[in-house]
């Protein structure tokens, strides 16, 4: 708004759809619209966000998010688990370009706040403390067991998907519950927590006594982090693994990703690796983006099939 607080841009959007900005003005009344972003996606042919609820194994309440395939039957479909990265973040109710993506393709998304999950309050928050791998994956598999129980899910064709710590997810969910995962996405995720903590960027320095607390201290938490590290247990994983990685990236370095796919090329898994040289913690670039993407599609495609209309 401006600085008198008289005029301003008002921002309107929903789940299905990027929405508009209009301008306001407090003094005349005048309230016009300027524009729509992206118009040309139709409101109608996306997918609506369900908000969902289940509880896990432990009697926690996980509040998540569940996107169907427009004019399928919700009925055993190939499900894509979407956990967030952060993991002090959370997913919200809104338009998600990649949820849409994957929806367009015939899949079911499931998103969830597992515990850890900001916006919940202290508590909840406090509560994945040191319980990467342990119960904030419990929280993840629980989710596919909801929905499974449900009927949704075809529990022969689910994959997981996610990036930064939700590619940590994907990770330790492939080695550690191998037999629910058909396959699985590892966007920029970390393989070996040692290496990760060891690796902080300098300006993550003044954090390192806090991720110490939320994660494990390498010193003090030496079996807990090994106990955790997917590239320990890498000997587990036996679901199709796709691996994008930034050649560049400061926070989750490449040697994360290399650690993972030389251990799982060790014993003949399959697993596609994707290096972009000119990326970092993620791809900003849009030919890298539609690469990713792109291959992504034709991956899961081959192991998790569609639904047919």
């Amino acid at each position: 708004m401006s600085r008198d607080e008289n005029r301003m841009l008002v921002y309107a959007g929903s789940d299905r759809t990027l929405g508009s900005y209009y301008f306001y003005d407090r003094n005349t009344g005048d309230f016009e619209k300027l524009a729509d972003l992206s118009p040309w996606l139709k409101e109608e042919e996306m997918a609506p966000m369900r908000f969902i609820t289940y509880t896990s194994r432990d009697g926690l309440t996980i509040h998540g998010y569940l996107t169907l395939p427009v004019g399928v039957e919700p009925k055993n479909l190939p499900v894509v688990v979407h956990p967030h990265g952060g993991p002090w973040a959370r997913d919200a109710w809104g338009f998600s370009p990649e949820v849409q993506f994957l929806a367009n393709r015939g899949y079911a998304v499931l998103e969830m706040n597992f515990r850890g999950s900001t916006g919940y309050g202290k508590s909840f928050w406090v509560a994945g403390f040191r319980q990467w791998g342990r119960n904030m994956q419990n929280d993840i598999t629980d989710g596919v067991s909801w929905l499974i129980k449900e009927g949704i899910a075809d529990a022969e064709r689910v994959g997981i998907y996610g990036a930064s710590y939700g590619g940590y997810a994907v990770l330790a969910g492939l080695a550690f519950t191998p037999e629910i995962y058909a396959c699985g996405v590892d966007f920029v995720g970390p393989s070996n927590l040692f290496t990760l903590l060891e690796t902080l960027p300098p300006y993550w320095e003044l954090g390192r006594q806090m991720m110490y607390e939320q994660v494990g201290d390498p010193e003090k938490d030496k079996d807990l982090l090994r106990s955790v590290s997917p590239v320990f247990h890498a000997d587990k994983i036996r679901a199709p693994l796709f691996v994008a990685q930034g050649a560049n990236d400061p926070r989750v370095k490449k040697a994360e990703s290399d650690q993972i796919v030389e251990a799982l090329r060790k014993r003949n898994i399959d697993v596609e690796y994707m290096i972009k040289d000119n990326e970092g913690h993620g791809f900003a670039n849009e030919e890298n983006r539609f690469d990713f993407y792109r291959a992504m599609e034709t991956f899961l495609s081959r192991h998790l099939g569609k639904p047919t209309k």
